[in-house]
């Protein structure tokens, strides 16, 4: 199978490039710094997209913030779930082994069905898939449980234009506990609901497969994400329904739940910022280990389009290893990447200077 990798914005010619970049060179010292001076529709390029570019224009409402409205049922249910987990932890010395590989293949299944499917490809448009493994990304979806893919597609682009504003629905600046959980527990910032109204999702409506795990989320959670962890220990290797349903379920599903919010809340937060200092979100090892590569914030936040998230390939990134992998069976392809060149430049430009020192 061939497969397609493409890098943007080098000299070398490729099958997909994102746009023609015009660069100015400066003279700094005896370094060359390349000036990489591009406008949104160059960036966006063969994606189709721009709705994941920070919207430089935006400016917050003057005047009082609304007043904070919190979700009771959220609250209820978040605290219930996190009590269940904290018993699936107490069962964990009990479980057979072969229900915590379970737990463990769920975890990974369902993370990918965020990280390859909800993010890297339907949100950003970074490679594209095939149609089987768009079902089987959608499927994995519906086991992480994290709102149908429209709707975390449709937050996440919001997050990206707005970030760090009343219109991102996790900003960052209202608290760790705010981008962590506690956004879900209140009702969105009205700059949310009206900037998400306005977004182009043209090409996730016209995605058959995203609409139809729209239509029918709700059961497509209560089979996959609870009842079938749930029944295979049970069922196969005899494993009690009580241990089969607070570990590879619950406890699993907290887990999941937990680590992706990390990426919202503690790399936002904690780690250098050696692409662009002058934004909000950082590179945190710890959170790429946890959310199968998604940590290396700072990069993505200024290479969005990039399909690794990161500069590194597989390091601390097994969703790269895993769209590589898909790649390579002819499932996926047009795989966007930045330049070391472009990437260069612009830790020269706009970084901390914390790569100078690894």
């Amino acid at each position: 199978f061939h497969c397609h990798l493409s890098q943007e914005f080098s000299s070398t010619s490729s099958t997909t490039t994102v746009g023609t970049i015009t660069s100015r060179m400066t003279r700094n010292g005896n370094a060359t710094m390349e000036k990489d001076i591009l406008s949104h529709e160059d960036l966006a390029g063969d994606r189709g997209m721009v709705d994941d570019i920070f919207d430089e224009t935006y400016r917050e409402k003057e005047g009082p913030k609304p007043p904070v409205r919190y979700v009771w049922r959220n609250i209820i249910l978040m605290s219930l779930l996190h009590l269940g987990a904290i018993l699936g932890l107490f069962l964990v010395p009990s479980a057979k082994i072969q229900t915590l590989a379970w737990a463990v293949l769920c975890f990974l299944v369902s993370a990918l069905g965020i990280t390859a499917g909800s993010h890297r490809l339907w949100s950003h448009r970074s490679y594209k898939a095939t149609l089987p493994l768009r079902i089987f990304l959608t499927i994995a979806n519906s086991v992480a449980f994290q709102n149908d893919i429209y709707e975390w597609v449709r937050d996440h682009r919001v997050h990206h234009k707005f970030s760090e504003t009343d219109a991102d629905p996790h900003n960052a600046m209202r608290g760790f506990f705010f981008s962590h959980i506690g956004w879900l527990l209140v009702r969105k910032h009205p700059d949310v609901i009206e900037k998400g109204q306005k977004l182009d999702l043209s090409d996730i409506k016209a995605d058959k497969v995203v609409m139809f795990q729209r239509r029918y989320y709700k059961p497509s959670v209560v089979l996959l994400c609870f009842t079938l962890p749930t029944v295979v220990p049970w069922y196969f290797w005899d494993e009690s329904i009580i241990i089969s349903f607070f570990i590879p379920a619950i406890l699993r599903y907290t887990i999941g739940l937990n680590a992706t919010w990390l990426v919202n809340s503690a790399a936002h937060m904690f780690g250098n910022r050696p692409y662009d200092q002058n934004i909000n979100p950082r590179e945190n090892p710890l959170v790429s280990l946890g959310a199968l590569g998604e940590g290396f914030h700072n990069y993505h936040h200024t290479f969005p389009y990039d399909y690794s998230t990161s500069e590194f390939g597989w390091r601390f990134n097994l969703t790269t290893a895993f769209i590589d992998l898909m790649c390579l069976l002819g499932l996926a392809s047009d795989r966007k990447k930045v330049s070391k060149e472009v990437i260069l430049a612009r830790k020269m430009r706009t970084g901390d200077g914390s790569h100078k020192s690894g």
